[in-house]
C-alpha cells in the first residue's frame, strides 16, 4: 500500500468542505438580494400631471409631455407653439425645458386690455366717451354684464356620433365622454372649426382628430381607426371627419372631448339633449 495517496486523504475532505461552506454562502446571498433587490422601474414616460400649469406664461416640460400635449393642454395649435418657441423638430424636448405658452398666435391672454370688457364669447366692449365734452354722470352704478351659460343652442354643437354613453365626463378620470361604435362608423365634426391635430403622437389618444372653434374651444375626437381631415384643413358642422375604431383602446368607440382654454369641460353642457 502506498502511504503517500492516503495522506493526502484529510486535505481533499478539508478541500470539499470549503468547497461546500462557500456555495452555501454564495446561495444565502443570492437569496438575500433577492429579497431586497429594488423594485422593477417603469421606464415609459409618464404625464405627471392631468392640468398643466404655467407660471408667468412659462411652462416647464415634465416626464411624458409631448409638443403635442403641452399643445392640447393650452388650448393651442401645436404648430403656434412650436414657432413661439424657435423648436425645428417637435419631437425633441427635454424635462426641465421651459416653453413659452403665451404670445404665441391663438394663446389665451392673462387679462384683458385697458378700457375694454370681455365676454366669453369673444367680443370686445369699447366704452365710448361722451359727446360734446360732456362730464360723464357720476356715482352711476356700471351696469353688470354677465356672459351667457354655453348651451348646445347658442353654439351649435352636435353630437359627433349616436352612440350611447358608456363612460361620462369626470374630472381627473375621464376628460370626455366615451360612446359605443363599430370599427368604420362615421365621425362627424360637433362645431365648424380647423384642424389643428390629426396623427398619433398623443399616447393614450390613439388615432385623433383635434379641431379648433371660436371662443378658445377645442374638440377632440380620439381612437378612431382612419382620419380623414389633414391639419390646417377647415371644416364643417356636421362633416365627416374620421372613422371609428379602437385604436389604443380595448374596444370600438369614440372619445369625445371639449376644452376651454385648454381645460377638459364637460361635453355635455355643449351638446344637446337627445
Amino acid at each position: 500500500m502506498k502511504r503517500g495517496v492516503f495522506e493526502n486523504l484529510p486535505l481533499l475532505g478539508h478541500t470539499r468542505a470549503l468547497a461546500v461552506g462557500f456555495a452555501t454562502l454564495i446561495f444565502l446571498g443570492a437569496c438575500t438580494t433577492t429579497g431586497n433587490q429594488a423594485p422593477v422601474v417603469d421606464r415609459l414616460p409618464s404625464r405627471s400631471s392631468d392640468s398643466a400649469v404655467a407660471t408667468d406664461g412659462i411652462y416647464t416640460v415634465k416626464a411624458g409631455d409631448t409638443l403635442y400635449s403641452i399643445a392640447l393642454d393650452f388650448g393651442l395649435d401645436w404648430r403656434e407653439l412650436a414657432r413661439a418657441n424657435n423648436l425645428s423638430d417637435p419631437g425633441k424636448l427635454s424635462i426641465g425645458q421651459k416653453l413659452r405658452v403665451t404670445g404665441a398666435p391663438g394663446a389665451v391672454a392673462g387679462g384683458s386690455a385697458s378700457g375694454t370688457i370681455t365676454e366669453d364669447s369673444g367680443v370686445e366692449i369699447t366704452p365710448i366717451p361722451p359727446a360734446g365734452g360732456a362730464k360723464p354722470i357720476e356715482n352711476a352704478p356700471a351696469p353688470e354684464i354677465k356672459p351667457p351659460a354655453p348651451t348646445a343652442v347658442t353654439l351649435g354643437f352636435i353630437w359627433p356620433h349616436p352612440g350611447e354613453i358608456v363612460q361620462g365626463y369626470k374630472p381627473g378620470v375621464n376628460k370626455g365622454i366615451d360612446l359605443t361604435a363599430k370599427v368604420g362608423d362615421p365621425v362627424l365634426a360637433s362645431q365648424a372649426g380647423r384642424v389643428v391635430y390629426s396623427g398619433n403622437a398623443l399616447r393614450g389618444y390613439g388615432n385623433l382628430i383635434i379641431l379648433k372653434h371660436d371662443n378658445n374651444l377645442l374638440t377632440a375626437y380620439a381612437h378612431n381607426k382612419t382620419l380623414l381631415v389633414k391639419e390646417g384643413e377647415p371644416v364643417t358642422k356636421g362633416q365627416r371627419i374620421a372613422e371609428a375604431g379602437q385604436s389604443d383602446t380595448d374596444r370600438p368607440k369614440l372619445h369625445f372631448e371639449v376644452r376651454k382654454q385648454g381645460k377638459p369641460v364637460d361635453p355635455m353642457d355643449y351638446l344637446p339633449a337627445r
